[in-house]
């Protein structure tokens, strides 16, 4: 599984908060960043809880 956030992040770091192994806020860019790639299994599912509870809908799954 590969995640990708695009530019449409808002920055409100809820994924940042529900998933820090996977999710680091960038404060130059404002907005978060992926740390790992790809998704080790483990954590997908709470990956796929990010991209569902994301209210820029900024978190693209690629399984």
């Amino acid at each position: 599984m590969k995640v990708t956030i695009t530019k449409q992040c808002m920055g409100d770091r809820n994924c940042n908060k529900l998933c820090p192994e996977i999710f680091e806020y960038d404060e130059d860019q404002l907005l978060s960043i992926v740390k790992l790639d790809p998704i080790p299994a483990h954590l997908q599912d709470i990956a796929r809880r990010a991209a569902r509870e994301c209210g820029a809908d900024a978190i693209i799954i690629e399984e």
